[in-house]
């Protein structure tokens, strides 16, 4: 690929290739921006790109949707990066130790590869620094900060590349963590409790020493993806960005902090965290598609702003999927493939499914050569970095296309053995999982769809053959008169082994959800029933993210015999769960209003 050495030169790119609308009727950074951006990341194929011209009466662009469709993503990471890069890794991965004049000459080509990975210094003027403000002249309200969800506590920036180190040195980390606008010079720093950054910081802490900081805003497209990366900790995420690009970042030190940031950015925020200062950040539209809770985390002070002359502010909107974050994880779920295989060589393929917003749901393609290979799988991928938040994993026959939906559900419903294929148990939770009874911690779900090896239960016995399925019709009207609040029925795999039956309701009553479950259960043709909360409106899609967001597996999962009755419905106190169940996100009309007239005048919709 020819890598972009910014930001903008990638917008030219992408307005080259038809995927850039310019949107020159004004908006606002608060909602409107948001609205019409999660409406193109809603369209067919991800819509396009987003450049607004006129936002709040300033002269800086917004750029958002830049990475929302895969044409775009691999426009930003090079032509067909999600199969090449795999595939350079790979082959560093399986490089052998010369053992002759021959096999070392043969290596040359694949080290001067390398040569690119390690940053280099810019030399000259930085174009990130071509305007610099300190102290008093720092006025972060100057941006066009969004403000994406009504319900969200401020402004939030939200694609920041995060630049941190140890206190004893060592390598960079960047990290992508949310900086909420407090005022002119201060910010929220929403760092989880197992990130890089905030270890950093907890390290820090302990020393008593303040934290340096720099936030990096509008980088090249391939370094504002590796900010995303799982790496290893420790491992500077410019090395993977020189990796994929071909060609070093260029960095360059900071003007009052010592750390170095890619010198083509547009924005970059520099100064400090204090060890044991804390505010409240919060709530925040986020991408599991509810709102985050208030809660206290790290200030971080700015003490310095530089800029281009003339910069770009590079955003980007999370909600209910499908948004543009499903793009930068496909991007993961790709390149980090062949690492995962370096542990768990068994996995021939991985899919993360937009609803299953990256930590509630994993697929994966087992070839298996053991008994219990899958359930061994499953304990190891729960303890491995962040595979560990993943809350269900699923395991299927190595040719079973899991980056196909209805494929690998089909495969499951087809090859699971209840009770033997079902594995629960507790483990960490992300951060923002609201399901489980406790933060942090909760149920896991695996599930073991494969065919059974020598030694393993039901080996050479085929599974039974089910009744027929009702139909959505059938099941509805045997159930609506003891359940008043089922809206809709769905069976969306009748022909498949295991019968799944989808149960709509307008939850009322504690423990609702569970007893429907369990009655339809009782019907002859139910194998499964999920309970889920919505409407009869509801789309297949929606209801898959709600059901996966809002179950508990060591709370909610129920094996009746050979069948599974599931609670997925939202809890309350009544039912053990004491914390806050969060609203979902939805525009306000006015935003919605204003969204689908621009759509119109743009082309992006009829």
């Amino acid at each position: 690929m020819t890598a972009f050495p910014s930001l903008r030169e990638f917008i030219t790119a992408l307005d080259r290739a038809g995927e850039l609308v310019r949107v020159r009727a004004p908006f606002s950074s608060a909602l409107e921006i948001a609205a019409l951006a999660d409406l193109a990341m809603k369209s067919p194929g991800g819509g396009k790109a987003l450049l607004f011209e006129n936002v709040d009466g300033g002269t800086i662009p917004v750029l958002v949707n830049a990475f929302g469709s895969r044409r775009r993503l691999e426009l930003a990471l090079g032509r067909r990066a999600l199969e090449e890069i795999p595939r350079r890794i790979q082959a560093l991965l399986r490089t052998a130790p010369p053992r002759s004049v021959g096999d070392a000459l043969r290596l040359l080509p694949r080290l001067f590869e390398l040569k690119g990975v390690l940053p280099r210094r810019h030399r000259g003027q930085a174009p990130c620094q071509e305007v610099v403000r300190k102290g008093e002249a720092v006025d972060l309200t100057q941006l066009p900060v969004l403000q994406c969800w009504p319900g969200d506590g401020g402004r939030f920036i939200t694609f920041p590349c995060v630049f941190t180190r140890g206190p004893d040195g060592g390598p960079q980390n960047v990290g992508m963590y949310r900086l909420q606008i407090y005022d002119r010079n201060t910010t929220g720093m929403h760092w989880h409790i197992h990130k890089d950054g905030s270890v950093a910081h907890r390290d820090h802490a302990r020393s008593g020493r303040r934290m340096e900081v720099a936030v990096a805003i509008g980088t090249d497209p391939v370094v504002t993806y590796c900010a995303t990366a799982p790496l290893p900790h420790g491992v500077d995420e410019m090395m993977l960005a020189g990796f994929i690009r071909r060609k070093p970042v260029e960095m360059v030190p900071c003007v009052s902090v010592d750390l170095k940031v890619p010198a083509s950015a547009e924005i970059v925020l520099e100064g400090y965290v204090d060890p044991g200062e804390e505010r409240i950040e919060g709530p925040f539209g986020d991408h599991t598609g509810v709102y985050s809770p208030a809660e206290p985390y790290p200030v971080f002070h700015v003490t310095a702003v530089t800029q281009r002359r003339d910069p770009i502010y590079f955003a980007t909107v999370v909600g209910i999927p499908p948004m543009e974050d499903e793009w930068l994880g496909l991007a993961t779920e790709r390149i980090f493939l062949p690492l995962l295989n370096t542990q768990w060589p068994e996995v021939t393929e991985m899919h993360l499914p937009p609803a299953g917003v990256f930590h509630n749901l994993a697929l994966l393609g087992v070839d298996k050569l053991y008994p219990f290979q899958a359930r061994r799988l499953f304990q190891g991928l729960w303890g491995a970095g962040q595979m560990s938040f993943t809350k269900i994993l699923v395991a299927v026959d190595p040719e079973v296309e899991v980056c196909d939906p209805r494929a690998a559900a089909r495969a499951v419903l087809d090859g699971l053995r209840v009770p033997e294929g079902l594995a629960v148990t507790d483990g960490v939770l992300d951060a923002l999982d609201h399901a489980s009874p406790q933060a942090l911690w909760g149920g896991k779900l695996g599930l073991d769809a494969t065919r059974p090896l020598p030694g393993e239960p039901g080996h050479g016995i085929s599974p039974p053959e089910g009744a027929v399925a009702p139909s959505p019709q059938q099941l509805h009207a045997e159930l609506v008169g003891a359940y008043p609040n089922l809206r809709a029925c769905h069976l969306p795999l009748p022909e498949a082994r295991l019968h799944l039956a989808l149960l709509v309701v307008d939850k009322q009553h504690p423990g609702e959800g569970a007893r429907l479950a369990e009655a339809a259960l009782g019907i002859r043709g139910v194998d499964v029933a999920v309970a889920v909360q919505g409407t009869a409106a509801d789309d297949l899609p929606l209801l898959a993210w709600r059901a996966l967001s809002s179950v508990d597996p060591g709370r909610d999962v129920r094996v009746l015999g050979r069948k599974v009755a599931v609670d997925a419905t939202f809890k309350g106190p009544a039912e053990g769960h004491h914390r806050t169940w969060p609203a979902e996100l939805l525009h306000p009309a006015a935003a919605r209003e204003k969204a689908v007239g621009a759509a119109r005048d743009i082309g992006l919709i009829r």
